[in-house]
């Protein structure tokens, strides 16, 4: 019987209730050491075992190394129901436990398999998953378990976590609902006194038991019991106050030294040991002297449980104890004897790391079997385990190129778990050892990444560049590909004044140095040219690189940058081919950040042509899949997307999602390459905004340093500095455009710019006539409506109201057709003053759909069935069916054939 918990116990039944009523939900349990976690724990599970399928595991500090050790516990009851998730996700959830070999699983596939497999196991009986100790679960499992719990909407399934209050380790609890639990009220500690004494105890003493533990439960029962009858009748002192903490395992401790030294011998095994097995534990505790008398011994000492073939300390700080008063030769033998007991079993991994405390020193036993574990731990996708034991073995390594190749993977299985600090702190300590340039050039290049992406720019650049110089001593062709990535660096803006320059680290190519370094010869060129506005240059160098075919085992830093480049052109066709084509590769590949990139850089160009539809559905996508993953850093790239559409669109919720974009500025501020582009396209839509004064839109567009940037917006920044008064600005904004119409001679620029002449008076009609003769070779659709109303204005404004009215027409159709309203409008009221009377445009009804059921119910109109949409946006599918079911009622329609007949406009958010 629980004492005083009937507000926990109520709390916890509501969950279970959720997962019945099948909307799933989760729960973090959160107290300190003692005050009843896993007791409140057991009472939900013994009152839901009879309504739910209950999955249970626990965290163990020692199995911080083990990949996936505490969610294979978890999911192995139900593993039988894997057929029943799609196939790459089941094979990758294998893998992750080792129950296969065929390569490395993707980290998010084995999430999602998780989240299906939970899914799969509720359509017969509705879940409750429960992780205690979750502080201690191993790294990955406890990834997957909370990538989960954020996706349970719709799923009968209830996921409940039980942590301690001073610890949190890897388990991120941000945004899960906690449930605080504290020590129990004044009348339920007495209760708990009176259990534990079984006599009377004095009223002063009460009082002080409850002071000192402040009724936790744990606290009173082993303080209690720790108390001789005197001083529990308030006849002698008590001992000294300690910390609830110490105090409880310093009760622990003294129970513990009463027993016999070989019983304590047992304890400190059970203690070190991370399999809870029997076995396990008595072969070792033999091996040092200990025999199944001490095992029952511990067990009537109420330290330890034992269970068919499980033995289990009664509460971590009994652990934490008896492990933390043992000497450090204590410690060594346990360890010893412990991966002795486990040779020849199938837990290599356990046995390794035993052995690794064990160790006293460099050792060469001990770093192989380290070694196999890394290799082990990456084979499953368990990157935090690998780097982990990669980095233990170049601990006990004395050679030092030994020690700094070891390092080095520990650096590179740290950044795949995203650990972009560690990472760091892993190269700068390999290249201290490393002599070996080979070595030395992926080390650097590993730290340039890391700094790139997440730190500052022009450092990346720096290292990069560095790399690159290091690498031409010895290999060439490896030197100029990374001078490629350093160029292409620097033509996104990173300086830095003491790096070499990449386009002389590299000789030319010759003929006999095939496509590839002909390739990476001109991305140099052309990417060099572009940092310094040297457009001509710039334009025949990406030609000729796009022009030479590649083979298909060229490097994909070759095939990324071929499609970057075309950023810089505004080449808006090839570049929606390239990323069409980067998309599908990743795609078939399941390479998430490589969707996630190709997503956001082919949106840019579908704005920039029109497809806003197109864009809205990418950049929603993207969204989606970096909230879904965890990939909050990343969220800012599809939202300014979002926020740009919104605004050029002139939709009534633009203000919103621009509110959207700046609450996620200011909480993950983009960092490295997409720090330009992403605060481009904030000013641009910050400047869009319904409203706001030309001064202002004016002060948000001179914030654009990225020349993409600028290219994207310059019609809006040429027209806003003629409205601000500030003709200077608009003229020498219009030269810089110049300058890159004639140096690339692309049809929108040039478009752009006699349409600028034409705004700032020069030769009206003329400069928008030949903008749309331009127009007519660009695919940018919007910038052509713009010139097609500016036409018919000015043509209406000079008394040809005839001739006005097909521009004015022409633009009105395009405006309505991209769903852009404020400029349809304004087409509108035009065509009624040149004598015309304009239709009535049908107004975009907004339908209350969230992003995330827009972005379901347009993968739905493709085509795709639930399950394929659910792999897509990486949710369950029976999510998908439940948000489907809300677009559905917010439509008024009944089937996926009435959703695929509705227009775009249909699915306004």
């Amino acid at each position: 019987m629980l004492r005083g918990r009937e507000r926990e116990q109520a709390e916890l039944r509501a969950l279970t209730d959720r997962a019945l009523d099948g909307q799933g939900a989760a729960l973090l349990l959160r107290g300190q050491p003692g005050v009843g976690k896993t007791a409140l724990v057991d009472s939900v599970v013994d009152s839901a075992g009879e309504t739910l399928t209950v999955l249970r595991t626990r965290g163990v500090e020692s199995e911080a190394p083990l990949p996936f050790a505490a969610l294979h516990r978890l999911l192995r009851p139900v593993l039988s129901h894997l057929d029943g998730v799609p196939a790459p996700q089941a094979e990758a959830l294998r893998t992750a436990f080792g129950e296969t070999g065929d390569g490395v699983p993707d980290r998010h596939l084995v999430y999602l398999a998780t989240l299906n497999l939970l899914s799969e196991v509720s359509a017969d009986r509705p879940v409750l998953a429960v992780a205690d100790d979750a502080h201690w679960l191993d790294d990955a499992s406890a990834a997957a378990l909370l990538f989960t719990a954020r996706r349970l909407e719709g799923e009968p399934v209830a996921l409940l976590f039980a942590v301690r209050d001073d610890e949190t380790g890897a388990f991120d609890v941000r945004d899960l609902p906690v449930l605080e639990l504290t020590g129990v009220d004044g009348q339920a500690a007495d209760a708990l006194i009176a259990d534990r004494s079984g006599t009377p105890v004095a009223a002063q003493v009460r009082a002080e038991l409850r002071a000192a533990t402040g009724g936790n439960p744990l606290g009173l029962l082993e303080l209690t019991g720790a108390l001789n009858a005197e001083q529990l009748a308030g006849r002698e002192r008590l001992p000294e106050r300690l910390p609830l903490t110490a105090g409880v395992e310093q009760a622990f401790l003294e129970r513990y030294r009463r027993l016999p030294d070989e019983t304590r011998t047992l304890l400190l095994v059970a203690a070190a040991d991370d399999t809870g097995r029997t076995a396990t534990v008595l072969r070792a505790a033999e091996a040092l002297g200990a025999g199944i008398g001490d095992l029952d011994r511990a067990e009537r000492s109420e330290l330890v449980r034992v269970d068919d073939d499980a033995v289990t300390l009664r509460h971590p700080l009994v652990r934490s104890a008896i492990y933390g008063a043992a000497t450090t030769s204590a410690r060594h033998r346990v360890h010893r004897a412990l991966a002795d007991a486990l040779a020849g079993t199938p837990q290599e991994d356990r046995r390794a790391w035993h052995l690794a405390a064990a160790a006293e020193g460099p050792d060469e036993e001990v770093v192989t079997a380290l070694v196999q574990a890394a290799e082990r731990a990456q084979a499953r996708g368990g990157h935090e385990a690998a780097a982990a034991a990669w980095h233990r073995a170049a601990e006990l390594t004395l050679d030092p190129a030994a020690r700094a190749e070891r390092l080095h993977h520990a650096a590179v299985s740290s950044w795949s778990a995203g650990r972009a600090l560690e990472t760091d702190r892993i190269v700068r300590a390999a290249l201290v050892d490393a002599d070996d340039p080979v070595l030395r050039v992926e080390l650097l290049v590993l730290q340039g990444q890391v700094e790139w992406n997440t730190g500052s720019l022009d450092d990346g650049y720096r290292i990069v560049c560095r790399a690159a110089a290091a690498a031409a001593a010895y290999d060439v062709e490896r030197a100029r590909v990374l001078a490629v990535l350093a160029s292409a660096l620097a033509s996104f803006g990173a300086r830095a004044g003491d790096a070499p320059d990449p386009a002389t680290i590299t000789p030319a190519p010759t003929a006999a140095d095939g496509p590839e370094q002909v390739v990476a010869a001109a991305l140099i060129e052309g990417f060099t040219a572009v940092s310094r506005d040297d457009w001509s240059t710039a334009a025949r160098a990406l030609r000729r690189a796009w022009d030479t075919p590649l083979g298909p085992g060229a490097p994909p830093l070759l095939r990324s940058n071929l499609a970057i480049a075309t950023l810089h052109l505004g080449d808006d066709e090839r570049a929606i081919d390239l990323h069409d084509l980067q998309l599908q590769q990743a795609r078939d590949a399941g390479a998430i950040t490589m969707i996630e990139h190709a997503l956001t850089r082919g949106a840019v160009f579908r704005i920039a042509t029109g497809a806003w539809s197109e864009a809205t559905t990418a950049a929603q996508e993207a969204l989606l899949l970096d909230r879904n993953l965890g990939l909050d850093e990343l969220v800012t790239f599809p939202l300014a997307e979002l926020a740009l559409v919104a605004a050029l669109r002139g939709e009534g919720r633009a203000p919103q999602v621009f509110e959207e974009l700046e609450a996620a500025l200011a909480e993950r501020p983009p960092r490295g390459a997409i720090t330009g582009i992403v605060s481009g396209l904030t000013h641009w839509a910050a400047a869009r905004q319904p409203d706001v004064p030309p001064a202002t839109a004016l002060h948000h567009l001179e914030q654009i340093d990225l020349p993409v940037a600028r290219w994207l917006s310059a019609l809006d920044r040429v027209e806003t500095a003629v409205r601000a008064d500030r003709r200077d600005l608009a003229e020498a904004w219009l030269a810089e455009l110049h300058a890159f119409a004639e140096g690339t001679d692309m049809a929108w620029a040039w478009a752009v710019v006699h349409h600028g002449r034409a705004v700032l008076g020069d030769d009206v009609e003329h400069n928008l006539l030949r903008a749309l003769e331009w127009h007519e070779r660009s695919p940018r659709r919007p910038a052509r409506a713009r010139t097609q109303l500016a036409l018919g204005e000015h043509l209406r404004r000079t008394r040809r109201r005839t001739d006005a009215r097909p521009p004015l027409r022409a633009a009105l159709d395009a405006f309505e057709e991209l769903g852009a309203t404020s400029w349809a409008e304004r087409a509108r009221q035009e065509l009624r003053a040149s004598g015309e009377t304009a239709r009535r445009g049908d107004r975009l009804v907004p339908t209350g759909l969230t992003a995330q059921e827009s972005q379901i119910a347009g993968l739905v109109r493709q085509g795709l069935s639930n399950k394929d949409v659910a792999a897509r946006l990486y949710i369950s599918p029976r999510t998908v069916d439940f948000h489907l079911r809300n677009v559905f009622s917010k439509l008024e329609i009944t089937s996926r054939t009435e959703l695929a007949a509705l227009p775009d406009e249909s699915l306004s958010t």
